[in-house]
């Protein structure tokens, strides 16, 4: 079974990430709390930011890509709300891979916990509007 997938929801859902980080990580809302966590300098960062901004676009898509596919696939399993769907998927999926990861790794490199805290809510707001999307906007299921 290939699962349906509503690829105008996906790049929407994928430019939610971007405009989610970019509000997140800005200055004047977490930014500046998150650099001195994780030890950035905002005025000189390392790496090249346009490379950090395709890699971000490329695995966005991929997350928006792969939640819409786990979402339809549960869907049809459990049946129900494709938007409900959605969000238990997104919440789960977070739960196992992001949250348990970021902690795993965090903990073994001795960052700060409130880095981690951050971090993970992060990522649980960008996959909850990420599944709000994708939720409200289903394939054509037929």
């Amino acid at each position: 079974m290939i699962p349906e997938i509503n690829y105008w929801a996906v790049l929407l859902a994928t430019a939610s990430s971007m405009v989610v980080g970019s509000i997140w990580y800005a200055r004047g809302v977490l930014g500046t709390r998150w650099a001195r966590l994780a030890d950035i300098d905002l005025d000189h960062p390392k790496g090249s930011p346009v490379l950090a901004i395709i890699a971000t676009v490329i695995v966005s898509f991929l997350t928006a890509w792969v939640l819409a596919g786990a979402t339809a696939i549960a869907w049809h399993f459990y049946g129900g709300s494709f938007f409900v769907s959605a969000l238990v998927t997104a919440i789960t999926l977070w739960m196992g891979f992001t949250a348990a990861r970021f902690i795993t790794h965090d903990a073994f490199e001795g960052r700060p916990s409130s880095l981690t805290v951050l971090n993970i809510a992060h990522e649980l707001v960008t996959v909850v509007i990420m599944a709000v999307l994708i939720g409200v906007w289903p394939p054509a299921l037929g």
